[in-house]
């Protein structure tokens, strides 16, 4: 669950929703940006898969009792979310194999705590996995080069929608600290500067360089979680009491 906290409540967006998203944000890429053409499909239904081992999760949001808040995908116990991070990479790999590889690659590339026995196990299987997928899929160091460029456009699609997820709209004077020296990754296509994003308006965001073709809407599911309900129902009765609400934002 991605939750942005407000005074009296918690905005609450699945994973899967925000991953749909960075699928939507990849559609509109330019096909010169995906580098390999005929990879462009498994690309897109990359990003639009990476967070799928979520779906079974965000379905029951748990209650932080240490931070008093809800348990966000930042802090979720490792432990818990490792089998199902292992589940949705499965079922990728039936749909691609490409496409999986780039998933366990993102996964490996954040989860590294060799001192968790569940983290090294997890990290270990999926190296060992990457190493087979790269057999069957015939990459050599010169597609290599290619995979590592189309993962950094993962993480980008990825970081842009956690961008309209973890700010409050319109607001650039409290930017989550993920975007305050713009997005991590660095492309030649942007002479190797970090692309930077910024509300235009309450709907609009802006891009210090733009990879789309056009200017764009997407529309993000999300819950609005009143923190009094929760007091009195707890979180997961108060989250299910919580109708679905969308906000459309579009990237210029």
């Amino acid at each position: 669950m991605i939750i942005l906290e407000r005074e009296l409540s918690y905005m609450m967006v699945k994973q899967n929703d925000h991953a749909n998203i960075a699928g939507e944000i990849a559609k509109n890429c330019k096909n010169d940006y995906f580098s390999d053409g005929s990879r462009i499909e498994e690309v897109l239904l990359a990003i639009k898969e990476h967070d799928r081992g979520w779906i079974a999760l965000d379905s029951s949001p748990v209650w932080n009792d240490k931070s008093e808040k809800p348990y966000s995908f930042i802090d979720y116990p490792l432990a818990l979310k490792i089998p199902f991070y292992k589940k949705g990479l499965d079922e990728v790999e039936i749909m691609s194999k490409y496409a999986c590889l780039l998933g366990s690659s993102h996964y490996t590339s954040f989860i590294q705590d060799p001192s968790d026995p569940a983290v090294r196990e997890f990290w270990e299987e999926e190296k060992q996995r990457q190493k087979q997928l790269k057999m069957d899929l015939q990459i050599v160091e010169k597609t290599e080069e290619t995979l590592m460029y189309h993962l950094d456009l993962l993480k980008f699609c990825d970081y842009l929608s956690l961008y309209i997820c973890l700010n409050e709209p319109g607001d650039n004077n409290r930017i989550h600290p993920f975007f305050r020296n713009g997005f991590p990754q660095l492309f030649a296509f942007v002479t190797d500067k970090p692309i930077v994003a910024h509300w235009l308006y309450t709907e609009t965001v802006s891009l210090s360089f733009s990879p789309f073709e056009q200017k764009f809407e997407v529309n993000l599911p999300y819950k609005e979680v009143f923190k009094d309900k929760i007091e009195e129902h707890g979180i997961l009765q108060a989250y299910k009491d919580t109708t679905n609400s969308f906000r459309k934002i579009t990237f210029y």
